[in-house]
């Protein structure tokens, strides 16, 4: 052991790594929650997602809420955001009165509406045509004004801090020279990652990816002074990707079942199945393909997660592991891997919480 303090080991804890804007129901149910990941640098925690269960994630993984110094949003999904309110309203409950600013870092508004599927008879009406793709900061404002009735009766009546006392929501600004554009050109070629959050403990990097229609779409790379990780975000093959994780200590990477995909959507004779098996084919990454990015990019270690379906067993996703020339994870929720130098103390650590 080189006398490195556990607390200073960086690690990411998988708080929940299944993908999918639903409940998965059947053979392996309820073994995944939604997607969401801890990076944790000392005492701090940097949440990268907030999907179905987060809260109570952290609470079991032992990262309390009031130890977030930002909150990372990889796109506007609500399978990434469904629990974002939840952080902020339940968080009232765990702030002293000198809590630290909490980050709300993300896309912003897409300004336009994506297109139509090919697969529609008739195109169908958007919902809130006033402001129909509000990005991260317009979803916080709306979220706490959908809860102003409990919130103002928590202020007024218990003298419990607003969640605006804390919570700082900034929308992430692309760089001009990208190129971006939400309809033609939401994946820029070749761009450069971009700096978009600094501390003393890290720095966060990030880069546009390909998942259609959603537009802008990020993946994220964490570097401290003793390693890196990068977290893809939900995205299809994507050489952005790859330029963003060259050399990372620990490649956090989406994957789908696409037999599960031709199982579920193969015969559909609708314009709904027949555009979801799309969206799917043209927006993620097979656990195969996840596996070539990784070799490619000379990430040390790769791990699985926002998988889709959370049913699926976990020898399929096993199986795509033996082309990976470096530590290649399947982890399960609430398991802690660390990235960069690690001890000895860590790593039963790591084994402590994986047999849980």
């Amino acid at each position: 052991m080189n006398g490195q303090s556990t607390e200073t080991t960086p690690r990411v804890v998988t708080l929940g790594t299944a993908g999918g804007p639903r409940w998965w129901t059947g053979e392996n149910a309820g073994k995944r929650s939604g997607i969401a990941t801890a990076v944790v640098v000392g005492g701090a925690t940097y949440l990268v997602d907030a999907g179905h269960g987060v809260g109570r994630q952290m609470m079991l993984a032992g990262l309390p809420v009031n130890s977030l110094r930002g909150i990372f949003v990889t796109h506007l999904h609500s399978d990434h955001t469904i629990d974002l309110g939840s952080l902020a309203i339940f968080g009232m409950f765990t702030f002293g009165p000198d809590q630290h600013a909490i980050h709300l870092v993300g896309p912003g508004d897409r300004g336009e509406l994506p297109p139509v599927s090919p697969r529609a008879t008739v195109p169908p009406a958007p919902v809130f045509p006033d402001n129909p793709t509000p990005g991260i900061t317009g979803m916080f404002h709306h979220l706490m004004a959908a809860y102003a009735t409990d919130l103002n009766d928590r202020i007024l009546d218990s003298l419990r801090p607003s969640p605006f006392d804390y919570f700082v929501p900034r929308d992430i600004t692309i760089p001009k020279e990208a190129g971006y554009s939400p309809n033609g050109n939401p994946t820029p070629s070749g761009m450069e990652p971009f700096e978009i959050y600094s501390d003393e403990l890290v720095t966060v990097t990030a880069t546009l990816v390909e998942h259609p229609p959603i537009a802008p779409a990020f993946a994220f790379r964490f570097d401290t002074a003793a390693g890196s990780v990068t977290i893809s975000g939900d995205t299809a093959p994507c050489e952005n990707l790859v330029r963003l994780a060259r050399g990372t200590d620990l490649l956090l990477h989406e994957a789908i079942d696409f037999d599960w995909v031709n199982r579920t959507y193969g015969s559909s004779a609708n314009g709904t199945g027949r555009a979801s098996a799309d969206h799917h084919r043209k927006s993620h990454t097979s656990a195969a393909e996840a596996v070539a990015l990784a070799t490619r990019a000379g990430a040390k270690a790769l791990a699985l997660h926002h998988l889709v379906p959370g049913t699926t067993p976990l020898s399929v996703w096993q199986a795509a592991g033996e082309a990976f020339p470096g530590d290649y994870h399947v982890p399960d929720d609430l398991q802690s891997i660390p990235f960069g130098q690690t001890t000895a103390t860590t790593r039963i650590m790591e084994e402590m919480v994986s047999s849980r």
